[in-house]
């Protein structure tokens, strides 16, 4: 099949030929252009790409093209290996189907809490993208049913494979109807994923691409953490120490170009902003004042920026995390142009590192991490720009009356010529302080699984003999320990938020290779401890039951205790009326 096709020829729906030509796709990339014509026929399909290739479009359009809105039961599955890769495969989605009326997408995945995914489950879906642990969980519950499914994705199967999702993978599939289309994509083909193709990919097309793009060896590559701080705050600082010409800082949506160029503004930095919204003229009457050097800074989106070749952009900002490395490879591309060096700067949060990685490996080059600009960088920074302003305007301006002006004002107030130059020097830097001091940032609300996972931690360094939990906790055994990859986080995850249960009532946590055990405050009413037993934790019944040396002793059942059983333990959210 030739490369040479365009969206058009490939049959899919005039939204969503609407709505990638507003991203800004030119052309299909080679894993869409081979996938989207047999999806769309059909046909069973078995992909080997990497991630960054286009393969999250070359499943979506052919399904987003066949859906069925009027239908409120999930049609789509799309299973992923984690959390991170679930919340962008449905943005995705929806970004695609932005143009298509009633279309409602869900992501579902464990840690998070089960009423919201609940609440838009019984409103009805159409796509349901999740991580194989939540997504048996609600089959379980009954809250997701799979008869009308029409079409299943396995997202990455290798990954879920490397961390033990074969099991469950195979539970889902057994379930689901046996004439639904089913599409598989992996990096690799290891032998649990040629398995799973042969028993439930009959008939399959395989489709394989290799990767070979690369980015240009003269742009600088670098990203900067943004835990802890303000995006914002983070590109205010870089502007402040960086040595630029011109800067192109990309966000994601259009609201974001505005909100972030009017910040700039504000600040006094000359900025202008390219997006979908704007009228041809006025993008190409912002261009010319980044040509002519009337904007040192533009805020853009992709679909604006794609083209845009100006010989002084130097840097390149990646506000937001580009949704694939094609896109990445799109953005940076606009600096190092003719033969020149350039630097692209890559804002990540913690959750994006998984495509960070993703990135360096479609590209084969390795982004360097950088610190975040200190408050003393940018006061050198000023002092050293503050300097240079006056040695420029002493070698440049005509300062006779100036002079003058001073002299007379020293013999006047009987001051030194060194203190009035120091007094003009502070009005002249007053608006724009040399030593910048700590914006005061409203304090974030800290989650309240943030203060359980720190609550599972509390007092972890304490000596107390093995079984006695402190006063006012009991210890219970779990089964789920060091081999099934859990965390504290998972353990105080699944306690807090399926059982409803305070950060209070979750005392010392100890990991075991097969088994954990974990304090929970005293009291805890039968009904949530059966709730508890059939709670799960890395696709596992965490099969609560108290902990003691010797366990055959122990009766399967808590012990009575006075305690806050109304303030600590509630009915579990899934169990209200």
């Amino acid at each position: 099949m030739s490369l040479s096709l365009t969206f058009d020829e490939l049959g899919i729906s005039d939204p969503l030929l609407k709505a990638i030509d507003h991203i800004g796709y030119k052309a299909p990339s080679p894993i869409q252009a081979k996938t989207i014509p047999l999806l769309m026929e059909g046909h069973n399909l078995l992909g080997q790409a990497q991630t960054g290739t286009g393969k999250t479009a070359a499943f979506a359009l052919p399904i987003l093209t066949k859906i069925d809105t009027s239908c409120r039961e999930p049609q789509v599955l799309v299973l992923t290996p984690t959390r991170e890769l679930a919340i962008q495969v449905s943005e995705s989605f929806q970004s695609y189907g932005k143009y298509i009326k009633g279309l409602r997408v869900l992501s579902v995945y464990g840690g998070a809490s089960m009423v919201p995914q609940l609440q838009q489950l019984r409103r009805g879906v159409h796509i349901v993208v999740g991580t194989p642990g939540r997504v048996m969980d609600h089959i379980r519950r009954n809250t997701l049913s799979l008869n009308g499914l029409s079409t299943l994705v396995l997202d990455e199967a290798d990954e879920m494979l490397n961390m033990g999702f074969l099991e469950d993978i195979e539970w889902i599939l057994e379930r689901s109807p046996k004439n639904r289309q089913m599409a598989l994509f992996s990096a690799t083909m290891p032998k649990g994923i040629r398995e799973i193709a042969l028993r439930h990919l009959p008939n399959a097309k395989t489709v394989k691409i290799k990767t070979q793009t690369a980015t240009v060896e003269s742009i600088e590559q670098q990203y900067l953490e943004v835990a802890g701080i303000s995006k914002f705050e983070a590109l205010a600082r870089l502007i402040e120490v960086e040595d630029f010409d011109a800067m192109l800082v990309f966000v994601r949506t259009r609201t974001a170009t505005v909100e972030v160029a009017e910040q700039l503004k504000a600040r006094g930095y000359s900025c202008g902003t390219l997006n979908g919204d704007m009228s041809q003229a006025m993008r190409e009457r912002t261009i010319e004042q980044l040509k002519n050097k009337s904007l040192d800074i533009v805020i853009a989106t992709d679909v604006a920026a794609r083209g845009l070749d100006v010989r002084r952009i130097s840097h390149v900002v990646n506000y937001d995390m580009p949704y694939d490395s094609e896109t990445y490879i799109h953005r940076i591309g606009r600096t190092a142009r003719a033969g020149q060096s350039g630097k692209t700067i890559l804002f990540v949060s913690p959750q994006e590192r998984r495509m960070l990685r993703t990135i360096e490996r479609a590209t084969r080059q390795k982004i360097t991490p950088m610190g975040l600009p200190t408050l003393q960088d940018i006061s050198k920074r000023r002092i050293a720009s503050f300097k240079q302003q006056i040695i420029d305007t002493v070698n440049t301006q005509k300062l006779d009356f100036f002079r003058r002006l001073v002299e007379e004002l020293s013999q006047e107030s009987d001051k030194e010529d060194r203190d009035i130059a120091a007094a003009l020097a502070y009005l002249l830097q007053r608006e724009n302080p040399l030593h910048p001091k700590e914006k005061k940032q409203r304090p974030e609300k800290k989650k309240s699984f943030q203060k359980m996972e720190r609550a599972a931690h509390r007092g972890k360094n304490k000596q107390r003999p093995s079984g006695q939990a402190e006063a006012g906790m009991e210890r219970y055994r779990i089964d789920v320990g060091r081999e099934h990859g859990v965390t504290p986080g998972d353990i105080v995850g699944a306690i807090a938020n399926e059982a409803n249960i305070d950060g209070e009532a979750i005392g010392h946590i100890k990991i075991y290779d097969d088994f954990s055990t974990v304090d929970l405050a005293s009291g805890m009413p039968k009904f949530v401890y059966k709730f508890l037993k059939k709670v799960r934790v890395r696709s596992r019944p965490l099969n609560l039951s108290p902990f003691a040396e010797t366990s055959s002793d122990t009766k399967d059942t808590p012990r009575k205790s006075r305690s806050k059983q109304g303030k600590i333990f509630r009915m579990p959210k899934n169990r209200r009326k």
